[in-house]
């Protein structure tokens, strides 16, 4: 494939704006975007405003400091395919995501075509108020969030009340929890993944397995030793993934 000069610079300068704001996903970080507005001055992409194309469909993207990592480049991908928007928010734990779901799901931020979601890291973390780490995490002498019945029941709770908006309904695996982690159990995210497979499959929930994507990758993704957070090279492929799951569930353009 060759460009002219002109192409080729508009093409380097929209590649550059793109992994920028990419790299920005590494401040998604647990405890840092909290649910409710944003803070003042936060210029994190995943919250850029959505003017919407009222000729596409809309999808609403729901999860944690992952989800928000990856928002961009889902974006990106469905250019021209899709208004794609998320809560302006780290979704958190399923417990706490019930509270807010009437106000994420408010009519009058209009109707959804596609909702993607995922719950799953914040309900298997142990935290304790006397522990320093991010989110006062310690999987030694913390509580756990959730257990797996608890995280089941959640999860059934919000998938009934998602369904009522009429949008197709995408549950995002929960991504893995790497060696050294301070307050999640190694093998814990397969299974609380497992619970929540069949929760989806109860319901007919489409499953975006992000999970088998990043595990054999995460010495090439992983933020950092320890850390369930991404480099921005995993950002864009979560986002590849989950967008080609939305895709396919996009109804067609209308005229």
């Amino acid at each position: 494939m060759t460009f002219n000069c002109l192409s080729k610079n508009r093409f380097i300068s929209r590649a550059a704006i793109f992994f920028f704001a990419v790299s920005l996903c590494l401040n998604a970080q647990e405890g840092i975007i909290t649910p409710g507005k944003p803070k003042r001055g936060n210029r994190h992409p995943a919250f850029a405003k959505v003017v919407d194309d009222p000729s596409l469909p809309r999808v609403l993207i729901i999860g944690d400091s992952i989800s928000i990592g990856y928002t961009a480049p889902v974006r990106a991908q469905l250019e021209g395919e899709a208004n794609v928007h998320r809560i302006r928010a780290n979704a958190g734990n399923s417990g706490r995501a019930i509270g807010k779901l009437d106000h994420w799901l408010d009519p009058k931020n209009g109707a959804w075509d596609v909702i993607h979601f995922n719950f799953g890291l914040w309900d298997l973390c142990y935290r304790s108020p006397q522990s320093k780490n991010q989110g006062n995490r310690d999987k030694v002498h913390g509580k756990l969030t959730h257990d797996i019945p608890t995280y089941s029941k959640n999860l059934e709770t919000i998938v009934k009340r998602l369904k009522q908006t009429g949008a197709t309904l995408i549950f995002a695996m929960t991504t893995p929890v790497p060696k050294g982690e301070a307050g999640r159990k190694l093998g814990d995210d397969l299974l609380y993944n497992e619970a929540a497979r069949k929760v989806m499959q109860k319901h007919g929930v489409i499953i975006n397995d992000l999970y088998a994507l990043a595990a054999p990758s995460m010495k090439q993704w992983g933020k950092a030793p320890g850390d369930v957070h991404f480099k921005p090279q995993g950002y864009v492929a979560l986002g590849k993934q989950t967008a080609e799951v939305i895709r396919r569930t996009l109804p067609k353009k209308t005229k």
